[in-house]
């Protein structure tokens, strides 16, 4: 073990914490199929979201914290349920008319209704391939209609069917009297409408491998349950996907609990383990309720991502994935800015708080380090001064403040650039409301164009924002609060702001003199 693996043994940040529940499940013993497994689970009738983000990034930081407490190896399984029968037809895909036909079919067997692949499941696997690999993730992708069809799963389902009233007595105490008389584990695939059937299972023939369900016509059916002629219904096809490929690793959201421990039952009454578990929160929309994709009240990953960097939404991920977080485009800034501290301050922390740091997770132990920084906000304000949305604009701003800086040689602070002039295109600008100054601030306003006037053009932020305090302690406002108010109101018609000596030295305090002094003059500075 390195120095640094020893040091992870005690990092208190929560994927080392689960880190060491797998261990502890694996007994420090790698599992004789010769590696330890995360998977995540995704139902292919959607497309990739913000949620699919969530819980691959949050498993792959535990997987990462896994591989530093341990040199056994791992695999991180993405496992699509394209096999489950289409229920209802989504509103976001063109031809519904024609997939509406084919409701009830396996996704893999219904003609993709974007015309690009072979069925519509395919399509959607596509899509969350393409979506995992923008990210870089490290995954297998992994297909239920394959697994079931090539045999991958038969021993399991021969076991379920050998267990079959175990099973369902796991089920059936959570079911209503009238789905409890026709409940089976069992949904058989109809040859003839190639449909997934909730139909009655009337016998069962352990030795055989099959089970006789009664069809929609009354007539008597006898299908393996092995080979992809029959699917199981959920709790039960989750327990036997975990025993199947051996599962040591599975996290899902708090709406699962119920689903999580029936499934472990199952999986115990089929002879195994269930895998470690990890529950998170749920996200909530600015108005504290729940985020829902068909209400589409929610906030996308191809949102997020035009307004800040991947890194921040993964920041966003892994702070408290214990607690409902509010998923808005008003928290994106905060993440920003805080993840650029988290990699401001890696390069100076000790091995012990670099385990403990956002970024070392995010980036998989490697942050990257960039000397030339700008807050978000402080981007953002300056994009809403100059009434710009060009980033030449504002580049000649930076590049006055910050000579070493280039698009070149400062990258991700070119990158924060153009989400800058995004977010403020989109919400700083119509939202901004100037308004003027009264006698008393204007006399502060006065006061502190004065003062700016005496101090030398390379004054650094520290001294401005010393200024800028005096000013306002010498002015009747009830606090500096107010004063720094006054000056977001008035300057930059907004309620908050950025550090007005970190804004004035990139700004410019000649510029910001002349801003000041049109604001008291009672100019209109919308324009």
């Amino acid at each position: 073990m390195t120095d640094l693996s020893e040091i992870a043994q005690n990092a208190n940040a929560w994927p080392f914490a689960e880190a060491r529940s797998l261990m502890k499940r694996l007994g420090g013993k790698t599992p004789e199929k010769g590696y330890a497994l995360f998977e995540t689970g995704y139902g292919p009738s959607g497309l990739p979201h913000i949620g699919t983000f969530g819980e691959v990034a949050r498993t792959t930081m535990v997987r990462h914290a896994f591989s530093l407490l341990t040199d056994m190896p791992s695999k991180l399984f993405a496992f699509s349920d394209d096999m489950d029968g289409l229920r209802k037809v989504p509103d976001n895909i063109p031809n519904r008319e024609m997939v509406t036909e084919h409701l009830g079919k396996p996704l893999t067997a219904i003609p993709d209704p974007f015309g690009t692949h072979e069925s519509f499941g395919h399509h959607n696997n596509a899509r969350l391939q393409a979506f995992l690999d923008d990210f870089a993730f490290d995954y297998e992708f992994q297909s239920a209609t394959e697994c079931y069809r090539d045999g991958r799963f038969d021993a399991v389902l021969l076991k379920v069917l050998e267990r079959y009233e175990a099973v369902t007595n796991v089920i059936l105490p959570t079911l209503g009297p009238e789905r409890r008389a026709t409940y089976s584990p069992f949904l058989p695939v109809c040859e003839k409408t190639g449909r997934v059937l909730q139909a009655p299972v009337v016998e069962r023939n352990t030795d055989a491998g099959t089970i006789v369900y009664e069809d929609e016509d009354g007539s008597k059916v006898e299908v393996p349950v092995t080979g992809g002629h029959c699917k199981l219904q959920w709790k039960a096809d989750w327990a036997m996907r975990w025993v199947a490929l051996d599962v040591d690793y599975d996290m899902s959201g708090k709406d699962l609990i119920d689903s999580v421990r029936l499934s472990g039952q199952i999986c115990r009454v089929l002879g195994a383990q269930p895998p470690v578990g990890f529950t998170y929160e749920l996200f909530l929309d600015d108005n504290g309720e729940k985020i829902s994709k068909s209400r589409g009240n929610g906030l996308a990953v191809e949102e997020w991502l035009r307004y800040a960097p991947p890194e921040s939404l993964s920041l966003f991920m892994y702070q408290k994935p214990k607690a409902a977080k509010r998923l808005y485009f008003d928290v994106i800034p905060r993440n920003v800015d805080d993840y650029l501290s988290h990699l401001g301050s890696f390069p100076n922390q000790d091995a012990a708080k670099q385990l403990a740091n956002p970024a070392w997770h995010i980036h998989q132990g490697h942050p990257p380090h960039e000397d030339a920084h700008l807050s978000y906000n402080v981007l953002l304000n300056l994009a809403s001064v100059c009434h710009t949305e060009d980033k030449a604009v504002l580049w000649h701003f930076i590049s006055r403040y910050r000579p070493d800086a280039t698009p070149e040689t400062a990258p991700i602070l070119d990158r924060l650039v153009a989400y800058a002039v995004n977010y403020y295109r989109d919400f700083v600008k119509p939202a901004k409301t100037y308004r003027a100054a009264n006698d008393a601030e204007k006399a502060a306003l006065e006061d502190l164009a004065g003062v700016l006037e005496g101090l030398p053009g390379d004054a650094d932020a520290g001294a401005i924002q010393t200024e800028v305090y005096e000013v306002g302690k010498r002015h009747p406002f009830p606090d500096l609060k107010a004063w720094f108010r006054a000056l977001y109101e008035i300057l930059l018609g907004q309620s908050q702001g950025p550090r007005m000596g970190s804004f004035i030295a990139l700004y410019g305090i000649d510029e910001t003199i002349q801003l000041i002094r049109r604001a008291a003059a009672g100019k209109d500075l919308s324009t």
